[in-house]
């Protein structure tokens, strides 16, 4: 985990600042190669390029300071920048001015190697005086002209899918804000059942039952959920949707099995809407189920939805209806790769991306999505790509498919996630 010396090195928090007026600007030899920006192992876009001048590396301050989680205030009078954030619960507050050598870090002053510098509008500063302030790990590579950063750990909302065979990694659930059980799902006939083939109630192992496995969960504050899975690879999950006497039976089914299991929640994975149908009327099926669903639930009941992402062939989920519904949804950012690619194959990042920029766009709030990352796909050196983007964007949290997974095919899995996230 990376550390911060305060009033050591002046921070020059990396951002992007629009200014008006005219200040010291950089010198007029910029004409060399792009240089390029990698944040947590995925591009960064400025509106304006980084810049060498005298030997001095700067960067555009804006966009990747709030892509670290970094609140940003402009004087224009002063001239100054103003950077807080935080670092390992601590706080951290820097002034910059444009044109001085001197910052001040947490009330000390400091001296820089370089002044920031406006150019066409925008404050740059120095690279190298910014890192150890927001902990934040900065390397160039000469050959590539490419900046790399890697992003300070950071608390957000943990979730993990217990399904599947998931008992032996148990001691993984405290690490967790909450926990969703793979038990139950509405079987080809559109039955909610808690017996099914993949997606059961585990069988009773002396005291340890299904429903001391939750009630133990709960005693941690860890919220429990049940996840219910269907699919409508033959239509039957939109046969259950569209036929009013099968959505109630299952819904009373749910409610049944969260109230005598001890559920604090549920998640619904209704997989495959809007692959043949028309994705319109799909959505408005699934619309009026949530929103049947929603009111029969107890007040104290979380619901939560998983959903595929929006640069997936499934259309039938109306994101912006589906968020006002839930308490949150989880976007299944994977499967990207061709089918019959073998596991630890990580998902391609800018579709990642571009999946968390079409939630947005859709009107969904960041503090509503949970980025799902598949363990089956993901390795202990790409997580924090995935996990990157979920800082980068301020999301609720992550949600990992699946807990038994995380120590399958590497024994630092854990260490690398939680060298990006902890729980909050």
């Amino acid at each position: 985990m990376l550390h911060t010396r305060i009033g050591k090195t002046a921070a020059a928090t990396i951002l992007t600042l629009s200014l008006l007026g005219t200040t010291p600007s950089l010198h007029d030899a910029y004409a060399a190669p792009a240089i390029s920006v990698m944040l947590d192992d995925v591009p960064l876009k400025f509106d304006a390029e980084p810049r060498i001048d005298k030997g001095v590396t700067y960067v555009p301050f804006r966009t990747v300071g709030e892509a670290l989680g970094i609140s940003i205030t402009w004087n224009s009078k002063t001239q100054t920048v103003k950077a807080n954030g935080n670092v390992k619960g601590q706080a951290t507050e820097v002034l910059l001015q444009v044109g001085s050598t001197t910052a001040t870090v947490n009330g000390e002053k400091v001296k820089l190697a370089a002044p920031p510098v406006q150019r066409e509008g925008r404050v740059l500063i120095p690279l190298s005086s910014f890192s150890s302030q927001f902990g934040v790990d900065v390397s160039w590579n000469q050959s590539t002209r490419t900046v790399a950063l890697v992003s300070p750990q950071r608390e957000m909302h943990l979730r993990a899918f217990y399904a599947l065979q998931s008992y032996k990694e148990i001691d993984l659930v405290s690490s967790m804000n909450s926990i969703a059980f793979g038990w139950s799902r509405i079987d080809r006939e559109g039955q909610f059942t808690l017996q099914g083939k993949e997606y059961q109630l585990p069988a009773a192992d002396g005291d340890v039952t299904p429903q001391s496995i939750v009630a133990n969960t709960a005693n941690q504050s860890i919220r429990p959920y049940l996840m219910v899975y269907a699919l409508d690879g033959n239509g039957e999950l939109t046969k259950v949707l569209s036929d009013s006497s099968m959505r109630q039976k299952s819904i009373e089914g749910i409610t049944a099995a969260i109230a005598e299991n001890g559920f604090g929640g549920v998640v619904l994975d209704f997989e495959g809407l809007g692959f043949k149908l028309d994705a319109v009327e799909q959505q408005k099926l699934l619309n009026n189920y949530v929103k049947q669903l929603k009111e029969s639930l107890p007040k104290d009941i979380a619901l939560s939805l998983a959903v595929p992402p929006l640069n997936s062939a499934y259309k039938g989920y109306d994101y912006k209806t589906l968020a006002s519904l839930a308490d949150d949804i989880i976007i299944m950012a994977y499967q990207y790769n061709p089918v019959g690619t073998k596991s630890q194959v990580p998902e391609p990042n800018s579709l990642v991306d571009q999946a968390i920029q079409l939630a947005l766009d859709a009107g969904v709030s960041k503090q509503k999505i949970l980025l799902g990352i598949s363990l089956n796909s993901e390795t202990s050196s790409s997580i924090d790509d995935k996990l990157g983007l979920a800082k980068r964007y301020d999301l609720k949290g992550a949600a990992f498919w699946r807990l038994g997974l995380f120590r399958t095919y590497s024994n630092q899995m854990e260490d690398a996630v939680n060298a990006s996230v902890i729980k909050e």
